[in-house]
């Protein structure tokens, strides 16, 4: 694993980065706008969609802008997919 990034700073959006793991597990860092309402939700869609891909061990660094659930996911999915090697679009 390497280090990516995917999205920006811009209203309604995620940027996300992906490092390789100091220690066993995920550790995010959210910096959110709207971290007070949504912090737990945002962790955990990105938690979920780490997992998912099979990745269990990696620092991630988040600065929310507002994105909705689908669009956390989709950042999360092409950091995950940069920072690995590994296209999980591919049959």
């Amino acid at each position: 694993m390497k280090e990516a990034f995917a999205g920006t700073l811009e209203s309604g959006d995620i940027l996300v980065r992906i490092a390789p793991a100091e220690n066993k597990g995920l550790e995010i860092d959210l910096e959110s706008t709207v971290a007070y309402q949504f912090g737990r939700q945002i962790k955990t869609v990105i938690t979920e969609t780490l997992t998912g891909l099979g990745i269990n061990d990696a620092k991630v660094t988040a600065t929310d802008k507002g994105a909705l659930d689908c669009t956390i996911r989709a950042r999360v999915t092409a950091a995950a997919v940069r920072a690995t090697g590994k296209d999980v679009w591919k049959d």
